[in-house]
């Protein structure tokens, strides 16, 4: 059973930057693929990014290429999401994942194929 639990969100206005982290335990360090998802009021949850165990592999949703960046320290068995440029329609509560299938295994873009989730962070930003 792996525990996730999420910080960094905040207020921000657009064009500035936050940095995201995601604290795991319960789980080997670099046992899981990572996600990143995101939720907008009365939108569903949507794929942001995915890094593979050993962090050399990533995804990001097209919204967000060039701007997010998906990262982890599996010695301190924690991800990153480091969001730069910052729009308002990046406004949602983002939520980190993990799953303990191997990166190209199943559907990492899709939030049903993840084992364990955070319980969220809101993050706001203002035009």
């Amino acid at each position: 059973q792996v525990q996730l639990v999420e910080s960094g969100g905040g207020l921000v206005q657009a064009g500035g930057s936050l940095r995201l982290s995601c604290a795991a335990s319960g789980g080997t360090r670099d046992s899981y693929t990572m996600g990143w998802f995101r939720q907008a009021p009365g939108k569903q949850r949507d794929f942001v990014a995915a890094i593979s165990r050993n962090g050399i592999i990533s995804d990001y949703a097209d919204s967000v290429k060039g701007r997010f960046t998906i990262s982890r320290d599996n010695a301190k068995n924690t991800g990153y999401l480091q969001m730069n440029t910052l729009k308002p329609e990046d406004t949602a509560v983002y939520y980190c994942a993990a799953r303990s299938r191997s990166y190209y295994s199943g559907n990492r873009y899709a939030s049903y194929d993840y084992d364990f989730w955070g319980q969220g962070t809101q993050v706001t930003v203002s035009s």
